[in-house]
């Protein structure tokens, strides 16, 4: 049952992405032009995953998962340096691509060859990340 829920969530998320425009990667892109030629567009398609996320978060307080297991403890909310890099690398890739790895993995339908280089590139990148993390420690 939890894989059947997760496949129906995630071609939800997937069909989500693409109705949004957040596959489109030059619409990505204007997003992020804000000295340019800015379209404020997805600041909606943002706020629309935020906005019930923080609610679903608020119910969950105290309560068991449908399917079973824990709800995940939340995170440390201070920024070290670790997260000020991971941020400022995942900044880069997704302005110079215009996708990040949700979009990127439902592109794969439609994107061509730029859709596929990108995802090997964040392959690798999720490779390399834990040697460079030891480096920065």
């Amino acid at each position: 049952m939890r894989a059947l829920m997760a496949l129906i969530a995630g071609g939800m998320f997937g069909a989500g992405l693409l109705i949004s425009g957040m596959t489109n990667t030059l619409k990505v892109q204007g997003w992020l032009d804000v000295f340019g030629d800015w379209d404020p567009t997805l600041a909606f398609v943002m706020g629309g995953g935020i906005i019930p996320m923080a609610l679903a978060w608020a119910y969950t307080k105290g309560r068991k998962p449908a399917l079973g297991g824990e709800f995940p403890a939340p995170t440390n909310p201070e920024a070290d340096k670790k997260l000020v890099i991971g941020s400022v690398m995942f900044g880069i890739g997704w302005g110079l691509s215009g996708l990040c790895p949700g979009p990127s993995v439902a592109s794969l339908s439609f994107g061509g060859i730029g859709g596929v280089a990108f995802l090997l590139a964040m392959l690798a990148g999720m490779f390399v990340a834990p040697r460079f993390r030891a480096m920065i420690d």
